[in-house]
């Protein structure tokens, strides 16, 4: 096969079938179909980037962009926080209802964070790749499985053994070779296009699953970092786990069949469809948050005397879209008489809500922004 070959390790009743693969390059077979399904997700890729020109300060969307993919990613490996969770404790509000496990989502948070900061001053590489799986697991479900290492012991997908898996990876002494090799493709300038070397990075990653846990996290990072590497993006705007966590069971269907059939080209298909759909779903939100700041500063800038301090409010909102009244105390520098009244004024207007429901600590949310990211 094209994409790597089983071979049996272990002896007696402890034998079992790890999966090999092949160094890459792979050959892929480019029919019209497969061509026509990268014409279309180029173009949805180059009209989403074309939206950083028009998102005034598109800083701001980013951040709520990488918060939800952070909580999309993490809940596809099994973590239980909600986007709500990870925005209150990004705002520093106590909750008793936050799941215990955002601190996951805070990981990726900060691993995303890490990554593109490095991308400015280190190429992609496996250092990167190391150094970015430690800031994920630090302190968190997993910091016991070696984080910034890769593995030096065999790891398997489903099932209580080895003997029982439903997926095992390459044996330890096969995993640096493969990832050398990885990381060698991802800097040949071999003319293929972008996507199609994004998709295979992607699949042999998963294949070698080189670290005994957050594989999957890590994987879908490196997609990212590759695309803004190759200045495809020229913000983080592309994120593909809301569209595998959705298609969850295909996905993983995907990366299967492409070591157990052959079939490099399904997955491929399945790849650059999640980038096209994906792709459209980002550029509608954008405008919808454009729109949306638009028709907010119109009505602020209505309150007279107190617009601009509304006006600062609105921009502190737009990063972080849950507060408390003391929270306006200090965003704004006003009294707690002053910020009830403020705040009063934009829950008319429309654009913030009480969520809460409590007399006291409630808790205030710009939820038609909020609701951009998550509807």
């Amino acid at each position: 096969m094209r994409t790597g070959r089983y071979l049996m390790q272990g002896s007696g009743q402890s034998k079992y079938k790890a999966f090999v693969p092949t160094p890459l390059p792979f050959k892929v077979r480019m029919d019209n179909a497969l061509q026509a399904r990268l014409s279309e997700a180029d173009l949805m890729l180059g009209r989403l980037d074309g939206i950083a020109e028009f998102v005034p300060d598109i800083d701001f969307f980013v951040l709520m962009y990488i918060g939800k993919e952070a909580t999309l990613s993490s809940q596809v490996e099994g973590t239980q926080a909600t986007f709500s969770d990870l925005l209150k404790v990004e705002a520093r509000i106590e909750d008793p209802e936050i799941h215990g496990d955002v601190d996951e989502i805070q990981n990726y948070v900060r691993a995303m964070d890490y990554g593109l900061e490095r991308l400015e001053t280190l190429p992609l590489s496996l250092r990167l790749i190391r150094e970015i799986h430690k800031e994920l697991l630090a302190g968190v479900r997993g910091e016991a499985k070696t984080p910034g290492s890769f593995r030096t012991s065999q790891n398997w997908i489903g099932g209580r053994s080895v003997e029982t898996a439903s997926y095992v990876p390459p044996p330890p002494h096969e995993v640096a070779p493969l990832l050398h090799n990885l990381e060698k493709y991802m800097h040949d300038r071999a003319p293929v296009p972008v996507l199609i070397k994004a998709a295979l990075m992607h699949l042999q990653f998963e294949a070698i699953h080189p670290f005994l846990d957050g594989n999957g996290r890590v994987g879908r990072l490196l997609v990212t970092f590759y695309l803004c590497q190759q200045s495809v993006l020229r913000k983080p705007l592309l994120y593909l786990s809301e569209y595998f966590g959705a298609n969850r069971n295909e996905y993983y269907d995907r990366l299967s069949a492409g070591h157990d059939r052959d079939d490099l080209e399904g997955w491929i298909r399945f790849f650059l469809d999640g980038v096209s759909t994906t792709a459209v779903r980002a550029t509608v939100t954008a405008r919808t948050v454009v729109a949306l700041r638009q028709e907010d500063m119109q009505a602020v800038a209505s309150l007279g005397a107190v617009s601009e301090k509304a006006i600062k409010l609105l921009n502190h909102l737009y990063r972080s879209p849950l507060v408390r009244i003391k929270d306006v105390e200090k965003i704004v520098s006003l009294s707690n008489p002053n910020a009830i009244a403020l705040i009063d004024r934009l829950v008319k207007l429309g654009i913030l809500e009480e969520i809460t429901g409590r007399r006291r600590n409630k808790i205030f949310a710009h939820s038609s922004y909020i609701d951009a990211f998550t509807s």
